[in-house]
């Protein structure tokens, strides 16, 4: 057996991001820069107000003024600001050559043409504007490769003036379910079938990231019927995802099938609980995960290594899952040679690991908001320490 954080790293190892697609800013939300963006443009281009009011200068403060003209956003002044001169302006407006300062509207006194401050008390220059280049400037690097696209770092992209930005291709995953005892979601079952969950469950994890994913059925434990099941998924796949028979036992035959079909497995059995069988290889140009068929075990195995893989593909410059701590509400019990991921829930930095984690149980996994963390060989530990966990999406 090999360890967690020695798995994740021979199995992001085994592929490099997917190569980069320029795309529309407005279809990047959810996408991983595959390169770092350059700023096209100064933000803000020049010095604009940051209130409505007038621009004035602050050596004459507190005026009065003569109003001789407005600046409006996407209509500046034109003219220069002489000394005794005012101009109307607008929030975003350019400010006008001369002036350095906005006299709010409501800290001015308006007659007519001529305007003053209310207070005599000094203003310093620069009061209530944006300076040019400010937020940034043309060439200054904005945004770095691996970035994940949200709102925010797309709204950056276009000021910057960009309309496209380059993205790492999305993965395509196919999942399989394996088991002579599962039925599809939704049908009766008979005496010893249960439904196919895995798959289903697989694709809400990775609903929220870049991917595109397929579900190839199940598989019966047939040696011959899932040779050609991976076959079939081989041809057009990044990532092949097999639930179930991995283990040791006379129906566990993913190993032998992808042995038969040409695969190579880098490494199987990794020292955890639960997830223990997790298997990893390649096949043609598709990196293979063979995740346990217990719920539980496929849940903590899809979150630490195919998600992971998934977003290192997708370009993500960090793609593992954040380590988090927080105080154990409960006394925990020493751990032997495996490392424990125990379902939890964490409230207000207080986790708290529930008492049944067999991993064929499902309820405690839809109760859980995070696993905690023990490594192998842990001691037992009281509450009240702090311990590591994992958040579950």
């Amino acid at each position: 057996m090999i360890s967690v954080v020695e798995a994740q790293a021979k199995l992001l190892a085994l592929a490099s991001p997917l190569p980069a697609q320029e795309i529309p800013v407005n279809e990047a939300a959810g996408r991983y820069l595959a390169s770092a963006v350059s700023a096209k443009r100064t933000q803000p281009s020049a010095n604009l107000s940051a209130m409505d009011g007038y621009a004035v200068r602050s050596t004459e403060w507190p005026g009065p003024w003569e109003v001789v003209g407005e600046s409006a956003a996407g209509r500046p002044f034109a003219g220069h600001l002489a000394h005794g001169q005012a101009i109307r302006i607008f929030t975003g407006a350019y400010v006008p050559d001369g002036a350095d300062c906005i006299l709010i509207q409501e800290d001015g006194q308006r007659s007519g043409d001529i305007v003053k401050a209310d207070s005599v008390l000094p203003i310093q220059a620069g009061r209530f504007v944006r300076h040019a280049g400010e937020d940034f400037r043309i060439g200054d690097g904005v945004l770095t490769a691996g970035t994940l696209l949200r709102a925010g770092q797309i709204a950056l992209a276009v000021a910057a003036g960009h309309g496209s930005v380059p993205v790492g291709r999305r993965p395509r995953i196919r999942l399989m379910a394996s088991g002579d005892e599962l039925v599809v979601p939704g049908v009766q079952c008979g005496p010893g079938h249960i439904p196919s969950s895995n798959s289903v469950m697989l694709q809400a994890m990775l609903r929220d990231l870049p991917c595109e994913v397929s579900d190839h059925g199940i598989v019966p434990d047939n040696l011959q019927a899932l040779e050609k099941g991976l076959r079939g998924m081989s041809h057009d796949a990044d990532i092949i995802v097999t639930t179930g028979g991995v283990s040791v036992g006379d129906h566990d035959l993913i190993r032998p099938a992808l042995h038969n079909v040409g695969a190579t497995i880098n490494f199987w059995k990794v020292a955890m609980r639960p997830g223990k069988p997790f298997m990893a290889g390649t096949l043609g140009n598709a990196i293979v995960l063979g995740l346990p068929g217990n719920p539980a075990s496929a849940f903590v195995t899809g979150l630490l290594f195919l998600l992971p893989l998934v977003r290192h593909m997708a370009g993500c410059s960090e793609p593992l899952p954040q380590i988090q701590e927080a105080t154990t509400a409960t006394d925990l019990p020493a751990v032997g040679e495996r490392a424990s991921f125990a379902r939890a829930y964490v409230e207000n930095g207080i986790i708290t690991a529930f008492a049944q984690q067999d991993s064929g149980l499902i309820h405690p996994l839809a109760a859980c908001n995070a696993l905690l963390m023990q490594e192998a060989d842990c001691p037992s530990r009281p509450a009240g320490t702090r311990v590591k966990y994992v958040s579950v999406p």
